[in-house]
Order: structure tokens, then C-alpha cells, then sequence
């Protein structure tokens, strides 16, 4: 094997910056060769999003379009205007109901999200300890293969406080992780390897890429047809994530004004906050497209409307996010919460099918194939740590089944608006969930670990494989 084909496979370099690459089918033949009889790369990516979902009742009027579950079952199943943006992923996708971590179903739905990953005691007072999350058990199987272990982000950064988490990820002794929310930062983690010289030039250059294009214009002309078309393409997205990048950080600095939430006036336009959201999405499929990881995870939000994610809902024209779930039963309140839970499925469609429209370099099936993607929250109806909405795409290659909806709910959830007395969360439980620890467990086994256990599981969900 020539090593220099393969280190220049990996990067394109300038004068002491350094950009990770895709792989090409092109460059040496037997290594290529050798890459084609190899197992295809396995990836794990998870995403919470906090304040649970639109539940209005059977005999509500808005429970037919604005409902966040689908209607049907099995096969059989339609989706609500809620969750529509994910029909074109009908058959990459299952949508899943009736799980829940047994530990945490009498938790306030605000303190739960720290257990999402992990199915650990965390409570809601008194002493605080987690354990392992799923992503980071993957990536201690996985981790090795690749420049970084996991990739840990959110919209609020850093680890939150206990029960009040900004982070989704924690190591073997349960010490949280802190999450990076600036994409300017992870961008430069990802992307751009400089000496100490290089920060500098790259503050007086308009790309990272500028110092580069001659090592590219160099490689280029060793590919065949298909390959420069793919370099093109991945130094195009690169540049584009670039400009959002910079554009997503004037968000991030937009001041936090310490007045009544109702008379909050950010100086923000809808673009911006959907923008954000997009730039971290394209950053993990950039990770992901490079090899640079195989794990990531996303926090979209923090639970209890604290931080800067609770202002995402301005991206569909409404205030504050938490705000929308307390809301809905003032008229048209299910229909305005379901519109920003439909930005969110938006967003997690858009970055699937771009995994599902890449192919994946010199092996079968897409990109999307051959990553697993995790979707949800630890809230269904207000404040409710039972039947947590979840989505599971992906992971074709790894033998998993789709297009179905697998409700283990039953037939009539609780749900409904919050009338001001007893909330959810209180009453006492009407139906037995199953351990979402299940589902890690099947996750885990396809991805490749070996174990027949995670926390409090007490088996698999056959459906899925």
C-alpha cells in the first residue's frame, strides 16, 4: 500500500492547514480493492428534542392533522401534517410508541432528559448519579477507527446542571460531557488542522479552503470522472457549510435580554434559528461523510425552557418553544405546538435524505444505510415521562426493517391539554410501557456489540430485524 496515496486520501494540505477528505474509489487500486471486501463503516447518531409533543385526544378536533403519532399501526400507518416531513423517508423509517425507561415514567418531564441515553435513576431531587449513554458505549467499541471518538454537541453547550442537562452524552462513571454548540469551533475541530502560524492566515482569509485549492486542483487530475465529481460536490458542501457557519454564529451572539419571557424582542429573523439547526446538522453529516467519526449526538434543546434553544421557535415565526406546550388549550394552541414539532422533523428529514441520497464510497447502498439514527424526547404529553416519541431510521445494511409503526401505546395514549389541575405526569399509570433500553439493546447488537443487555432492558424489539 502506498502511504502517501492513502495519508493524501485523507487530506488535502496547505501551508500548515490540513482538510479531511472522503474517500475515493480511485485512489490505489488494491487498497480500494481492499476497502470494497471490508464490512461497510457503522454510525450511530442521536437527537433529543425536550418538551414533549402535541397529544390532543381522539375527540379533539385537531387530534386528526396535528397529532404528533400516526394513525394506523404496523404497516398500516398514515402520517398527520405533524409529522409529514418524514414521508419521504416512509420506508427508511420506524416510528415507535409505548417505550419508555421504567425508572423515570413518575419523573417530571423536565428533569428526564439526563436518562434519555442512558435509562439511569437520575430523579428529581436529592443525590444525582448517571451512568454510561448509549452513543458513548458505542463509541468505546468504535471510537478507535476514526481521528474522534464521538462527536457530543447541542444548541446550549457545555453539560447544564443535573437534571437540567445540556448534554445528552456520559462516560463509564456517569460524569456528563460537555456538548460544543459553536459551529465555527466544531467547523475548525473537523475540518482544519493548522500549525501555529495558520490561525492567523486563516483570520485573513475569506475560506479555509483558499490555501488548499492547489493541493486539490493536484489531486483531481489522479481521479477518475465519478471521483472529481464527488471531490467537487464534497468541497462545495464544505464551502456552503462554511458560509453557515458564519452566518449561524450571529445568532449565537444575539444578546439574552433578562425581562418577562412575553415581552422578549431578540433581534432575530425566522432564517436565523433554522439556519443554526441546519449548520448542526451539516456538520455531522460532514463528520460522518469524511470518517472523521461515527458516533454523534445532538441536543436540540434543554428541558424546562432554559437556555438559548428555547428561542428555536422563532425559526416558525412563534416565541418561545417551552412556552408552545403549555399553550395548547387556547384556540388553535394544538396546531401552533405541532407547526414547531414539524419544523424539527423538517430539519432530521433533511439531514436523512442527505445521507440517503450519498452514496456510500466503493461499497452498496447509501450513506444512510449504513447509519443508525436515533430521534426523540423523554416527554409525550405535558410534562409526561412515559411513551416517549421516538424515531429510528436508518441502518439498512445492518439488517434493521422498516416503514412500520410499532405502537405498544395502545389505541387511546394519554394525552390531552393540561386544564390547570393534577398534570400527567402525576396520575397514576394507566398503561405499562416497554424498557426503551429494548430498543439500545437491539441498536447495539446490529451496530456490531456484543451484549444482550443495557441498564434495565429485559430483551430486544423483534419488530425491528
Amino acid at each position: 500500500m502506498n502511504l502517501n496515496l492513502l495519508d493524501r486520501r485523507r487530506f488535502l494540505r496547505g501551508t500548515g492547514v490540513a482538510l479531511a477528505l472522503p474517500l475515493f474509489e480511485s485512489v490505489g487500486q488494491a487498497w480500494a480493492a481492499d476497502i470494497a471486501d471490508t464490512p461497510p463503516p457503522k454510525r450511530l447518531a442521536c437527537f433529543y428534542f425536550p418538551d414533549g409533543v402535541p397529544m390532543p385526544l381522539r375527540e379533539d378536533p385537531a387530534y386528526e392533522d396535528w397529532s404528533w403519532f400516526p394513525h394506523g399501526n404496523g404497516d398500516e400507518f398514515r402520517f398527520t401534517k405533524c409529522t409529514e416531513p418524514l414521508q419521504p423517508l416512509r420506508n427508511d423509517l420506524t416510528i415507535l410508541s409505548g417505550f419508555s425507561h421504567p425508572r423515570s415514567r413518575k419523573v417530571h418531564g423536565h428533569s428526564n432528559a439526563d436518562q434519555f441515553l442512558t435509562a439511569a435513576a437520575t430523579g428529581s431531587g436529592g443525590p444525582y448519579q448517571n451512568t454510561i449513554s448509549l452513543d458513548q458505549l458505542y463509541a468505546a467499541h468504535v471510537g478507535d477507527q476514526t481521528r474522534f471518538s464521538s462527536l457530543v454537541m447541542s444548541t446550549d453547550g457545555g453539560t447544564g446542571t443535573p437534571r437540567g442537562t445540556h448534554t445528552m452524552s456520559f462516560n463509564r462513571n456517569g460524569k456528563a460531557i460537555p456538548a460544543e454548540h459553536r459551529p465555527k469551533r466544531i467547523f475548525d475541530m473537523l475540518f482544519v488542522k493548522s500549525d501555529g502560524d495558520a490561525a492567523r492566515r486563516l483570520a485573513l482569509s475569506e475560506s479555509a479552503l483558499d490555501d488548499l485549492l492547489a493541493d486539490a486542483r493536484s489531486l483531481r487530475s489522479t481521479l477518475s470522472t465519478r471521483d472529481q465529481n464527488s471531490l467537487d460536490e464534497y468541497l462545495e458542501s464544505v464551502r456552503e457549510a462554511e458560509r453557515k457557519v458564519e452566518k449561524a454564529k450571529r445568532w449565537l451572539h444575539t444578546p439574552m435580554p433578562v425581562v418577562n419571557a412575553e415581552q422578549l424582542q431578540l433581534n432575530l429573523t425566522p432564517d436565523q434559528p433554522r439556519r443554526y439547526v441546519q449548520t448542526m446538522f451539516e456538520l455531522i453529516y460532514l463528520a460522518f461523510k469524511t470518517d472523521s467519526t461515527r458516533v454523534a449526538t445532538y441536543q436540540i434543546g434543554r428541558e424546562n425552557g432554559v437556555g438559548k434553544s428555547d428561542h428555536l421557535a422563532r425559526a416558525v415565526g412563534m416565541n418561545l418553544a417551552h412556552q408552545l406546550s403549555h399553550e395548547t388549550k387556547r384556540p388553535g394552541g394544538w396546531k401552533n405546538f405541532a407547526i414547531y414539532c414539524q419544523f424539527l422533523n423538517e430539519e432530521f428529514s433533511r439531514f436523512a435524505m442527505k445521507l440517503k441520497q450519498t452514496p456510500e464510497p466503493a461499497r452498496a447502498g447509501s450513506m444512510l444505510d449504513n447509519s443508525l439514527l436515533l430521534f426523540g424526547s423523554a416527554s409525550s404529553a405535558f410534562h409526561l415521562s412515559r411513551n416517549y416519541p421516538l424515531v429510528l431510521a436508518g441502518g439498512k445494511n445492518m439488517g434493521f426493517k422498516h416503514g412500520q409503526y410499532i405502537n405498544h401505546a395502545g389505541a387511546n395514549p394519554q394525552g390531552g391539554a393540561w386544564d390547570g389541575g393534577r398534570e400527567p405526569w402525576q396520575k397514576e399509570i394507566s398503561h405499562e410501557d416497554k424498557p426503551l433500553s429494548n430498543l439500545f439493546v437491539t441498536m447495539l447488537q446490529q451496530l456490531g456489540v456484543e451484549t444482550d443487555t443495557f441498564a434495565d432492558s429485559d430483551g430486544t424489539v423483534s419488530q425491528l430485524t
